[in-house]
């Protein structure tokens, strides 16, 4: 059986030889090549020169041609940011811009940056497509209305459900486009990604995103290919709900306990992607960590319906022997794979004396809001709501790619990220509340300390 087909058959919970191996290699592949990411995404040559390099030294069974959740939203107008080692990030949201959702057209093959992916999707297709499974990634619905238009739409879901279901059904039909046009340029899987839909409960997931996901995976099984439905954070609320959008695959991220998402997708006969740690294991551990957390992984997921993966876009200076680690425990090769010490002895973060500090200090547990949609999102909400006490509120984000912000984490007791702790107390995890409660939270604690 070739690793393309491993892929293919491990999607549609066939029974296979050994689990399959899927690294999610975006901003990661600029770093294997020596360039920075803006130059990266915005070239056809370096994305399929980064994405040939990954797959000589990773030996995937499948690979995302790119890993860019902005693309279509910039196409349409937004602003971005680009980093020198992360995928860019939405900083102007079209529709508060002045733009209306009636001036906003589907993107086209040639607008943005559209025309330099599908181009690398071709190329890549036709010089890997025959060994290595190739998979379209796009920006989900509910992931792309907040780009479009921030998260005043956490406003309008409560205030003007009609006003959301139009940007959702704009959105659904951005996405069949996407969708179109990499299964055009021949990839075998779609992708649907959509983050932030961990942050919302599974009644907002079923009026908001169910219809809109549902509607895009039977595109994509119109054109007889397979659909994955990729959520980082904790979406452990919403695994049941995931698993009616038609998908035939669920990837999630280390924030979801994985033996519990298998069961769950059983049920559904839905497959399941996951879920490496990402910076714990990844980007900070061994390689012998790297093997500990793949096997783990892999007696979880079996051989039927399973796929081994991170939990989402590997960061930019993830070690390479860490990854290559993986790879040789999905084959076997494990013999010389030894523990070179824990990276984090040593780091620690001691936690302010909450009670004495002059103002309230809000603690956020991200990932990195510069690469993270949902931690994009959850740092703006917490500003928003901030806004009128920020002369007496500290606000803090402590980011886990750092190993100063997995000290943190662990010091606060948080387990999953984004995680908000309002002076050392844990109030929000992996959701995203109303500006309301979030701002009463605020002014509660502010009024407990007397300032």
């Amino acid at each position: 059986m070739s690793e393309k087909q491993l892929v293919l058959d491990a999607l549609q919970c066939k029974e296979v030889s050994r689990v399959p191996w899927v690294p999610f290699v975006g901003c990661h592949a600029a770093s294997l090549i020596g360039v920075g990411c803006e130059e990266y995404f915005k070239s056809t040559d370096l994305i399929v020169k980064g994405v040939k390099k990954a797959v000589e030294l990773y030996n995937p069974d499948g690979i995302p041609t790119m890993f860019d959740l902005q693309l279509e939203a910039e196409a349409m107008g937004c602003g971005l940011t680009y980093a020198e080692n992360n995928p860019p990030a939405v900083s102007k949201h079209v529709l508060e811009m002045g733009k209306e959702l009636s001036d906003l057209k589907i993107p086209a093959e040639n607008d943005g940056r559209i025309p330099v992916v599908m181009a690398a999707t071709k190329q890549l297709v036709a010089e890997i497509g025959d060994k290595v499974a190739m998979y379209g990634l796009i920006t989900g619905p509910f992931t792309l209305a907040l780009h479009l238009k921030g998260t005043d739409i956490f406003y309008d879901m409560i205030d003007d459900p009609d006003e959301v279901a139009k940007l959702m059904e704009f959105c659904q039909e951005v996405a069949k486009q996407m969708a179109k046009m990499y299964i055009d340029a021949g990839v075998d899987i779609v992708a649907l990604v959509d983050p932030m839909t961990s942050q919302i409960s599974p009644d907002n997931f079923e009026e908001f995103v169910l219809p809109y996901a549902s509607y895009v995976f039977d595109y994509i099984h119109e054109r007889g290919k397979l659909g994955s439905m990729f959520v980082c954070g904790n979406a452990t609320r919403n695994l049941d709900v995931m698993c009616r959008t038609h998908c035939d695959n669920l990837c999630v991220d280390e924030n979801v306990d994985l033996a519990a998402c298998v069961a769950i997708a059983k049920k559904h006969h839905v497959s399941v992607g996951g879920n490496i740690k990402l910076t714990v294991t990844m980007l900070f551990g061994t390689p012998y960590d790297n093997m500990m957390d793949a096997t783990n992984c892999m007696q979880i997921g079996g051989t039927k319906g399973f796929i081994l993966s991170p939990g989402c876009d590997m960061p930019y200076a993830t070690p390479v022997e860490n990854v290559q680690a993986v790879t040789r425990t999905v084959y076997g090769d494990i013999q010389d794979i030894f523990d070179g010490g824990n990276v984090m002895d040593g780091v620690t973060y001691e936690l302010p004396d909450y009670a004495k500090e002059k103002k309230v200090i809000v603690d956020c547990i991200t990932l990195d809001s510069e690469s993270c949609a949902a931690c994009q999102y959850n740092m703006e909400a917490v500003r928003v709501a901030a806004a009128p006490y920020m002369d007496k509120l500290d606000i803090r984000e402590h980011k886990i790619k750092q190993k100063e912000g997995v000290a943190c984490m662990l010091s606060l007791g948080a387990s999953h990220v984004p995680t908000i702790c309002v002076d050392g107390e844990i109030k929000y995890v992996s959701i995203l509340p109303s500006t309301e409660e979030m701002a009463k939270c605020f002014a509660d604690a502010i009024a407990k300390k007397g300032i």
